[in-house]
């Protein structure tokens, strides 16, 4: 007996042991819910068979149960399920302050979508942002999580970047700096009804890493970038540039000279910034475009309009002229007499102008004086997908015949070969007002 006791104590002693080198500490200790507190909605928290159960009430706001310590870099694995069709979230780096919207919990989560569209493991900014990765940029991230069943979630949070992954299977990658530290929350989300009260969802094997930090191993998947003008690693990897450096003209010039504007183009805090003919008068800076001309491409960008905005993004341009050619539509179209026009909504926000109108159902647009993204992609095959904000919006096959039949019914149909040069440069358009980009980037897709 003496024998098997001292052989028991070893191995607890090495597991201790083991488990103190590797730095992983317990937030969640199988009994109680000491170290956590609630915030916000009256979803009931308790601990059962040693699980966190939480379960939804009718008639409360989204309900959180938050580590009383922040975090700032880590490694968090945790295992959840869902009993029912609820939709849940995990709150990292997040903050709950009075100054704040009365308190409400804001910040980064982690997503759990039991539902058709499949977006857990993205990404959501909790009442402040919206959707920064949902998972309509990462198909096969989509299919990571399991329903009715137990799923194990892991996030990595080392300076900027943001990680996650879904029973091994990477499903987000942001970079941000917005908020670099915070708690961590657990979430039952509000309900819409009395008949969705009593909902369930369970997490287990709570643990969290804070020494020792090592970023994991490069995976191939969709990267969004939020910081400022920045290009990171896995960006590089991915064969992205920049062409804005987020300073001077280089690799741009008037579109149709050999300059850069002197006038109606300025840069501001890091941003290409269009002006208003209110500003520059009769003094236009006219259209501009890259140095460079490109064939198939993945093109990002972001865009903030002034309220009543209008302006573009071109590509296969110059058959017709310098500034004639396909166009990604920046508008805002709450305000600017263009959405009504044309046909179809094809001159609304992210359509390709007079052409095809943008997908509106379940898309994401942030009001003039927010930071929309934008992408446009071109394949070697001539097929051609716009996107907004993570979700495709528009998608064609360039000089097909539906493409030829929608040139032909357009303002375009006097412009012989319309956007079908073979390399043309990316244009930004001066439409007289004022429309601010940055993180211009783009890789080449062979």
């Amino acid at each position: 007996m003496k024998r098997l006791f001292l052989i028991i104590l070893a191995a607890a002693t090495s597991l201790v042991a083991n488990s103190q080198e590797s730095g992983w500490i317990n937030l969640f200790n199988g009994r109680n819910l000491d170290g956590w507190k609630q915030l916000n909605g009256k979803a009931r928290f308790e601990v059962v068979d040693g699980e966190i159960v939480g379960t939804s009430v009718y008639g409360t706001p989204n309900s959180f149960l938050a580590t009383e310590v922040d975090y700032g870099d880590f490694v968090l694995e945790l295992e959840l399920r869902l009993d029912s069709e609820m939709n849940s979230g995990i709150q990292i780096r997040s903050q709950s302050l009075p100054e704040y919207n009365n308190g409400r919990v804001h910040g980064y989560q982690v997503e759990v979508d039991p539902s058709a569209r499949a977006w857990s493991g993205g990404i959501y900014d909790e009442a402040r942002r919206g959707w920064l990765y949902p998972l309509e940029v990462n198909p096969a991230g989509q299919s990571a999580f399991r329903r009715n069943e137990w799923n194990h979630y892991k996030i990595e949070c080392i300076g900027s970047s943001i990680r996650t992954w879904i029973n091994g299977i990477p499903t987000a990658w942001v970079y941000d700096d917005m908020t670099p530290k915070g708690f961590i929350a657990l979430q039952v989300h509000s309900v819409n009804s009395k008949e969705q009260e009593g909902w369930k969802i369970r997490w287990k094997n709570i643990r969290i890493r804070t020494t020792n930090l090592q970023p994991a191993p490069f995976e191939d998947i969709y990267v969004v970038n939020l910081l400022k003008n920045q290009l990171s690693d896995a960006e590089k990897r991915q064969g992205f540039r920049l062409l804005y450096d987020g300073k001077t003209s280089s690799g741009w010039k008037k579109a149709g000279g050999t300059e850069f504007p002197a006038k109606g183009w300025e840069f501001r805090n890091g941003e290409l910034v269009v002006l208003p003919s209110s500003v520059t008068g009769s003094e236009r800076g006219g259209d501009i475009v890259t140095t460079e001309k490109f064939k198939a491409f993945e093109l990002r960008f972001d865009f903030n309009m002034s309220e009543g905005a209008n302006s573009g993004v071109k590509y296969f341009t110059g058959n017709n002229g310098p500034s004639i050619g396909c166009e990604y539509q920046i508008l805002d179209d709450a305000r600017h007499p263009d959405a009504t026009q044309g046909a179809a909504g094809n001159r609304k926000l992210a359509s390709l102008y007079d052409l095809i109108p943008s997908e509106t159902e379940g898309r994401f647009v942030n009001a003039p004086g927010q930071w929309n993204r934008g992408a446009i992609v071109v394949y070697p095959d001539n097929r051609v997908e716009h996107w907004l904000n993570g979700r495709k919006v528009v998608e064609y096959v360039r000089g097909n015949n539906i493409f030829r039949a929608l040139v032909a019914r357009s303002k375009f149909a006097v412009n012989e070969g319309f956007g079908m040069a073979e390399a043309a440069p990316i244009l930004l358009q001066d439409h007289n007002d004022e429309v601010r980009y940055r993180n211009i980037k783009i890789r080449i897709i062979q």
